[in-house]
């Protein structure tokens, strides 16, 4: 278990926040999705509200959000962690990730503009400059940037609540991914989601998208474990 020197809670902008209590709620959620705070972490109530400089009550709730949502575990002691990943717990997240995921781009198909595929163009660019910088909280950020515009485009979309969960929960345990397996991204995935999207090939673009999915975290996820398993 990490104690809570360790931690690493990135800022976010306040602007737009009602309470203090929806802005805490959403910094620890970013640094979880992020992967910034590592799977086994420690948290303590009063750790947290020394490196936030918060009283404890928003920390309280925001926390009571997060583990409803299995992004923190509560233990006996009344300390909480960040879960570790087990073998079963990645294989039914990444199987649920790349239903949800498929879904979305299809539904969303119909409502794809140039100027939408040109934005995912810039996005696609920025994050191959990111990859070459190893810049990881900038890469998922723009990972997460480039889904979300794709799936957002249907304007009557009601999955991406479900996907941003998933994306919680796979958050720690995929920057381990990205920072200990070597091979990640070689065939870059988003270019075949764009190439997909300019000829409107709803099928092209599920197997894109499901690609997508194995290449960034399911193959690499698995090598991972099973060496943390061998170890």
């Amino acid at each position: 278990m990490r104690k809570n020197i360790e931690l690493n809670i990135p800022e976010i902008g306040k602007d737009g926040f009602a309470t203090t209590q929806e802005y805490v709620y959403e910094r620890l959620k970013s640094a979880v999705m992020l992967g910034a705070i590592q799977p086994g972490t420690s948290l303590t109530m009063r750790g947290l509200a020394v490196e936030l400089g918060l009283s404890p009550t928003p920390i309280r709730d925001a926390l009571r959000r997060l583990s409803s949502e299995s992004a923190v575990e509560i233990l006996g002691n009344r300390r909480m962690i960040i879960p570790t990943m087990l073998s079963q717990r990645f294989e039914e997240l990444v199987a649920l990730r790349t239903t949800l995921e498929v879904h979305a781009a299809r539904r969303a198909m119909p409502y794809i503009s140039e100027v939408l595929i040109n934005e995912l163009i810039k996005i696609d660019d920025e994050m191959d400059r990111q990859i070459e910088l190893q810049n990881h909280d900038h890469l998922t950020l723009l990972n997460q940037q480039f889904h979300r515009t794709l799936y957002t485009a249907n304007p009557n979309q009601t999955v991406m609540p479900a996907i941003n969960s998933v994306w919680l929960q796979l958050g720690p345990f995929q920057r381990q991914v990205i920072e200990k397996v070597e091979k990640y991204y070689i065939i870059d995935r988003h270019k075949e989601i764009i190439a997909a999207l300019k000829i409107r090939d709803i099928e092209m673009l599920s197997s894109a998208v499901e690609r997508d999915v194995f290449d960034g975290i399911t193959h690499s996820g698995r090598e991972l474990l099973k060496a943390q398993n061998a170890a």
